[in-house]
């Protein structure tokens, strides 16, 4: 760049060299772009360990250094220990509630400039308990309807209310007689019926926290002064005159009456719009829920309770807000200095958002260069110091949204380095030329030609245009010579040159002898598109493509993209952004030419857009959803997948219909479970194959309902005196159906009507003891388990019979005896236990070293009727005491009186020494000396000898493998023999390699002491040798 322009006072270069520096800049850096903003949290206020995580991060060059504020203050991360950064995620453990609630928001900045993220919440989930004192009685008469307070406490997260009658798990269930309303978790019972008399519990669940508390029982009582006649309705449930409503929130308005007779609850529109069919009646009518709400669903609504003594009516009005979001945007602009900036943003929001604007993080406000008017904002005479990054802020009460983009002010002389004069014109007698100049420069350049020494001006020939075009018509031999360019602009000037001295020439024209014809192709195939020419041999030509009007770079998209025989356009494994128009662009000295055709890309079909929830129950959610694009082959079915926490990834889903055609966008997905959190996709098919899923919906959770899974694996048993243990195979959450899930532990004796009843409320749990002094040992019971929730009970098992705990033998087994039969081995028998009232289920061999310190024992146990056992692994010549008892599940009984027997001295440890061996034929011949056993070993009674024969089988990559092959069993010789011979050799080899071991046979039948020798022998040969008296001993 420098070398394009000069100038002659040093100021004016070091000015030069800071335009330069701030164009390389603006070339080089960016400012921050958001890549994850910080959302809003709610978390457990009493979670140990707990960390909270505020998301920050952008992208930038340089890359952004992180600042957070919390309620528009600084934070100072220095010695703080509970903050820190990570990245620019901000990270607070040890959380406070006083200290850590409030409004967080991340800045991000670099050597550009500064931007601000969109604001976050931080706020604690809690529950508090209710208050202990007892509740005062409701005395009411039958047919008087009542209202039974639930005094929610203190809390913080969103809560939903149940009620019990008498005794846990025994919710009430909600009827057109009973309501629990879940914005007070008041109880409303219409009209009370005797058997309505008892117990209230209100019991409250924070969704956040998962916490549960129960409030003190409320007990109705029913006065004896008669029943109440009958009354008109009375709307003790109703919502505001005037309720707001976000757009996209579900939104439910509660109405219910007390009256004699029960009051029918009804809804309309004032203006007598019908509902449309997303709006759901729930709660035999006394709850009206709109989901997706949206500015057509405004208006008045009208809640009607009727009976046959009157009728009244409440109304309130719902009202559309909305926080802002944007309609349009700003981007990233790069202006000349002196220019004017002109942005302009556009948000929509109920009420009407406010706009403001910031730069690099600050309030930027209005002066004589700068006007704000609304959402446009325009800076006149653009200098450097108005480079930067803007925010464009749209406000209103329901929320703020920030839109981001880099103001870049260029400051440069012109330069011809990116886009020079073709260095050679040529054309033809009575052609035209075009001759562009395009320098680089900032502000734009004023251009000047010149042929030779002479400054062109505009004629009937020659066009002058605004952007420094020059076209000759006509060209004729006057023409040729140097034409020059000239930019200029305050910051310098600059020229580019051509040599049209060869104007103009007498050329043939150029023809397309083969061009690309238009095609259609499948996704992953190859094609070639042909582009050839004939033209004068005088002429250079080039070949160029463009795609959908952009230039192939062909190093860049070497993956897909090919030049093949000069012009020819080879494209490899075909997708479906290939699709469009090609042209090929044939370039002479004197003309350019091109042909163009339009490759149609068939492939599987877009992924679908928009999957929406428009209804969900406790099993069935019903979907839409907008067809995606069918790449050039018509849809022909959707296939719908759901995930949740408690799948592997995606699942196929039966739906309504069955089979979902290529004009169907809507289906019913059943057969789902209740209370559980579903996001659902859809994927589209054609001829070709089957596309990409859709983005999935939102994640929506199915409405809860009675628990339709029992228990399984239903059993138990054991445990210790006095107690049935009952387990069972806990319920999966997926299948519990809805919150305060438990169980219900239902057994009697067996025989008996009557069940006892139990209840857990832990989902997890897998085990029930019952305890009582008055249980019969091993006793059979009934046995079956339910499941609730809060809605009620769901199914029990089937019966399963298990005893209650057995009592331990009470008896010892008689005539024990033990003796030793090795080293290491002693057996012990005894009489089985006779006549026991309690079961035996084996027995149990008890046994240590020192009778003084009988805490040092080993167990030996044997199931069954067995009335022996062998107790392996001893000490040789040590003394073991045992004793025998029985056992069952409860335990073990009484032991038998104690015996002792004393381990055999173990075998000889010396192996047998100057073994020697001759081989006369295929006699083997093998003889030693004697082995002389120690005082604590026990008695030489033989020798043990055994051959093993090695051949070798096969050759593997000079690699030797040995097969063994066992040539005779062990032989056994008395003490007194001294000498073995044996034939080595078998029919099938002349030569072999033979092991031989001799081993000492002692008293205890142990043979720890051998001796190997491994040789190679010939067979019909005379041999002798020596073994190695280094033996080999184990």
């Amino acid at each position: 760049l420098m070398s394009n322009f000069g100038c002659t006072a040093t100021s004016h270069l070091s000015f030069f060299v800071l335009q330069l520096f701030s164009y390389a800049q603006n070339t080089l850096y960016h400012g921050p772009s958001w890549r994850a903003e910080p959302s809003d949290l709610i978390l457990p206020i009493h979670s140990p360990n707990q960390e909270a995580v505020l998301t920050c991060e952008a992208s930038g060059v340089p890359s952004p250094q992180y600042r957070w504020s919390l309620n528009g203050t600084l934070i100072d991360l220095r010695g703080d220990e509970r903050r820190r950064m990570s990245g620019g995620n901000l990270i607070i453990k040890g959380l406070d509630r006083d200290q850590d609630t409030g409004v967080y928001q991340c800045s991000a900045s670099n050597t550009r400039g500064t931007i601000l993220s969109q604001r976050a919440s931080l706020q604690f989930a809690y529950l508090e308990s209710f208050k202990t004192q007892p509740r005062s009685a409701v005395n009411v008469r039958e047919g008087q309807g009542v209202v039974l307070l639930c005094g929610t406490p203190l809390h913080s997260g969103e809560l939903t209310f149940t009620w019990v009658f008498n005794e846990y798990p025994y919710f009430v269930q909600q009827d057109n007689r009973r309501f629990v309303s879940q914005e007070t978790g008041n109880l409303y019972i219409a009209k009370v019926e005797p058997s309505d008399v008892g117990n209230y519990t209100c019991v409250v669940n924070n969704s956040i926290t998962k916490d549960k508390v129960l409030s003190s029982p409320t007990p109705l009582v029913l006065r004896n002064d008669g029943a109440m006649g009958e009354y008109e309705p009375k709307i003790e449930v109703h919502f505001p005159e005037t309720v707001p409503a976000a757009k996209g929130s579900s939104v439910k308005l509660e109405c219910f009456a007390l009256g004699n007779p029960v009051p029918r609850i009804s809804w309309r529109r004032t203006n007598d719009v019908p509902f449309p069919s997303k709006v759901k009646l729930r709660n035999s009518n006394a709850i009206l829920e709109i989901p997706r709400f949206q500015q057509e669903d405004t208006g008045t609504y009208e809640c009607v309770a009727e009976n046959s003594r009157g009728k009244n009516a409440v109304r309130g009005r719902l009202y559309f807000h909305a926080k802002p979001h944007w309609l349009q945007n700003m981007t990233d602009t790069a202006l000349s200095i002196e220019e004017n900036l002109f942005w302009e943003c556009k948000a929509n929001g109920k009420p009407k958002p406010s706009y403001s604007w910031l730069k690099n993080g600050e309030p930027l406000m209005p002066e004589s260069r700068v006007l704000i008017e609304n959402g446009a904002l325009t800076i006149s005479s653009l200098t450097l110091s108005d480079g930067g990054m803007y925010q464009c802020v749209a406000e209103n009460k329901h929320g703020i949204v920030y839109a981001s983009a880099e103001l870049m002010v260029l400051a440069s002389p012109p330069s011809f380095s990116q886009s020079p004069l073709r260095s050679v014109l040529k054309a033809r007698v009575g052609t035209e030329v075009t001759l562009e100049c395009r320098p680089q420069a900032s502000p734009r350049a004023i251009s000047l030609w010149k042929r030779g020494s002479e400054m062109l001006q505009k004629n009937e020939r020659l066009s002058l245009f605004p952007n420094g075009t020059l076209k000759i018509a006509n060209v004729t031999k006057r023409d040729g010579g140097i034409y020059t360019c000239i930019a200029k602009n305050q910051f310098g000037s600059a020229s580019t040159a051509a040599d049209g001295s060869m104007l103009p020439l007498c050329l043939e024209p150029t023809r397309i002898t083969q061009g690309p014809s238009s095609l259609e192709i499948i996704v992953g195939e190859s094609i070639v598109l042909p582009c050839q020419v004939a033209l004068d041999p005088a002429l250079d030509v080039t070949f160029s493509w463009a795609f959908n009007g952009q230039l192939i770079d062909f190093h860049q998209d070497s993956d897909h993209f090919e030049r093949r025989n000069a012009g020819d356009l080879m494209i490899r494994n075909i997708q479906l952004h290939h699709g469009g128009k090609y042209v090929c662009i044939i370039d002479t000295d004197v003309e350019s030419l091109s042909v163009d055709a339009v490759l149609i890309v068939k492939g599987p079909p877009g992924p679908p857009d928009t999957v929406l929830v428009e209804e969900i129950t406790d099993s069935t959610a019903q979907l839409t959803w907008s067809p995606g694009r069918d790449n050039g082959s018509p849809i022909t079915g959707y296939i719908i997948q759901a995930r949740t926490a408690f799948t592997v990834g995606w699942q196929a889903v039966d739906t309504v219909p069955e089979v979902i055609n290529g004009n169907t966008l809507t289906a019913t997905v059943v057969d789902l479970n209740a209370w559980v959190e579903y996001e659902f996709r859809v994927v589209a098919s054609n001829s070709v194959g089957m596309g990409e899923p859709s983005p999935p919906s939102a994640k929506t959770r199915t409405e809860d309902s009675i628990p339709d899974t029992a228990p399984t694996d239903v059993g138990g048993g054991g445990g210790t005196k006095s107690e049935l243990v009952i387990t069972w195979e806990p319920v999966p959450e997926e299948l519990q159906n809805g919150e305060g899930f438990g169980y219900i532990i239902a057994f009697r004796p067996m025989g008996m009507v009557t069940w006892t009843r139990a209840v857990i409320s832990a989902p997890s749990v897998a085990r029930y003891v019952f305890r009582n002094d008055t249980l019969p040992p091993f006793s059979p019971f009934d046995v079956k388990v339910g499941a609730f929730n809060k809605r009620g009970e769901g199914p029990f098992s089937s019966i399963a019979t298990v005893f209650s705990a057995e009592e331990v033998p009470s008896m010892a087994p008689e005539r024990v005896v033990a003796r030793s039969l090795s080293a290491s081995d002693i057996e012990v028998n005894w009489d089985a236990v006779q006549s026991s009232p309690e079961r035996v289920l084996g027995y149990e061999v008890v046994y240590w070293e020192d009778d003084t310190k009988p805490d040092t024992v080993g167990r030996v146990r044997i199931s069954g009727n067995s009335t022996a056992a062998n107790v392996s692994g001893l000490e040789g010549n040590t003394l073991y005491f045992l004793a025998v008892c029985a056992f069952n599940t409860a335990g073990t009984g009484p032991q038998s009186v104690p015996v002792n027997a004393t381990t055999k001295k173990p075998p000889p440890g010396q192996p047998p020494q100057n073994v020697e061996w001759s081989l006369i034929g295929s006699q083997l011949t093998l003889q030693w000396d004697p082995v002389i056993a120690l005082d604590t070993e026990s008695e030489v009674t033989g020798y043990v000898v055994s051959g093993i024969m090695l051949h070798i089988v096969l050759h593997l990559y000079r690699v030797h493998f040995v097969l063994l092959v066992l040539v005779n069993r062990w032989v056994c010789l008395n003490q007194s023999s001294l000498k073995f011979t044996a034939h080595c050799c078998s029919s099938h080899s002349d030569r072999a390699h033979v092991m031989l071991i001799v081993m000492v046979m002692s008293t205890v039948s142990g043979f720890l002491c051998m001796c190997v020798i491994l040789h190679r022998i010939s067979c019909n040969e005379q041999v002798n040798g020596n073994f190695p008296s280094d033996c080999w001993v184990e």
